[in-house]
């Protein structure tokens, strides 16, 4: 068998390589199982997408198709054309897709219409929100998707709800925590920890990058502000995405407690959360990080397409007033914050799970 495997923004590399990992450990073993590892450019910038390959140990892209930039419609015209005419110039079996970027939606349509099947690692996940254009992408990619493997039993019943075979779902775990576990052990301590003198459970690490967060200006200012008044004056970490960056610079927003620095590379950044008090995220991925990890994680948002981080794991969705954060961090702060535990099958080995079925079709 022969795949080609998709990655193009900055979660997908962290669930690609537990499979190239995982097919070259089948190869090793004598098994029939061949893969090209497509980089659609979705995400140019150095640190969110080139760092990455060397972090992970995933090798050098056999093709990157070049297409950062543009809006939304823009980029998946672009990709959609590029891996159209990669595809034809090397045919392939399966076309592996993962997540739900940009990239996993606009390949999964050039594969269909190229009629070659589809495999969609982290599928059936759903906020219920269609104002996110990720959840767009979920539900193209799932519409087109020959294989189906999941995460959690209500993301395999959400496929079920849709009318998908039970044959075609496969419950394999996550793979984004088999990259979490065999990379815990490598680390690195960022040189913020040390300029900022910063003490393992003495901080506070936020993300934001949604819309709904950091596209109004006065909005995401009281944000800002109902955080760092709230913390205990702990140190508040914010790896400040490239879009979030754009609005934040004409604020003017400032604290004694709050520190901007750049986005940094998967090893850094988990160093981080893995020694913070607490996240504060609007990510997906990073809710099940923190779930893992037994890291108290308050998210910004009005809904989740990850449930089990909250039913089971560390993660509270408090939404997307600013007025909510305050109470979240009392109760943090007042040590009543649950404990968790971890979902099953999240045991670091759903990729190897993903290439034995592979290898058995």
């Amino acid at each position: 068998m022969k795949i080609t495997l998709i990655a193009g923004a900055r979660p997908n590399f962290m669930k690609i390589a537990p499979i190239i990992h995982a097919v070259q450990n089948a190869q090793n073993t004598g098994k029939n199982i061949q893969y090209c590892l497509v980089h659609t450019g979705q995400h140019y910038d150095h640190t969110m997408s080139e760092t990455f390959f060397k972090e992970l140990n995933i090798p050098q892209p056999d093709a990157n198709l070049g297409c950062g930039g543009g809006t939304q419609a823009e980029q998946t015209a672009a990709i959609m054309i590029a891996f159209e005419k990669e595809l034809l110039e090397n045919p392939v079996d399966l076309v592996v897709v993962v997540g739900d970027v940009t990239s996993t939606m606009a390949c999964s349509i050039v594969a269909k219409k190229l009629n070659t099947k589809v495999a969609h690692v982290e599928a059936g996940i759903r906020s219920g929100d269609i104002t996110m254009p990720e959840e767009i992408n979920r539900i193209v990619t799932d519409s087109l998707t020959d294989y189906f493997f999941t995460t959690s039993e209500v993301a395999n019943q959400n496929l079920r709800d849709n009318g998908v075979n039970e044959e075609q779902i496969f419950f394999v775990g996550n793979v984004m925590i088999d990259t979490l576990l065999a990379n815990k052990s490598k680390f690195l301590k960022p040189a913020v920890f040390e300029q900022l003198e910063l003490q393992t459970k003495e901080y506070i690490v936020l993300t934001m990058h949604r819309p709904a967060n950091v596209d109004v200006a006065e909005k995401l200012k009281e944000t800002i502000s109902e955080i760092v008044n709230n913390v205990k004056k702990l140190p508040v970490i914010f790896p400040i995405h490239p879009r979030t960056a754009k609005i934040f610079s004409e604020l003017g927003i400032a604290a004694d407690n709050l520190h901007i620095i750049n986005p940094t590379g998967y090893l850094e950044f988990n160093y981080l959360v893995q020694n913070a008090k607490a996240v504060i995220t609007d990510s997906g991925g990073i809710t099940e990080e923190t779930t893992v990890m037994g890291i108290p994680c308050i998210t910004l948002r009005d809904n989740t397409e990850r449930p089990e981080t909250i039913t089971i794991g560390t993660n509270e969705l408090i939404g997307t007033d600013p007025k909510a954060i305050k109470p979240a961090l009392e109760k943090l702060f007042s040590g009543q914050w649950k404990k968790g535990g971890i979902p099953e099958l999240w045991d670091g080995k759903a990729a190897e799970r993903i290439v034995d079925i592979l290898v058995s079709m």
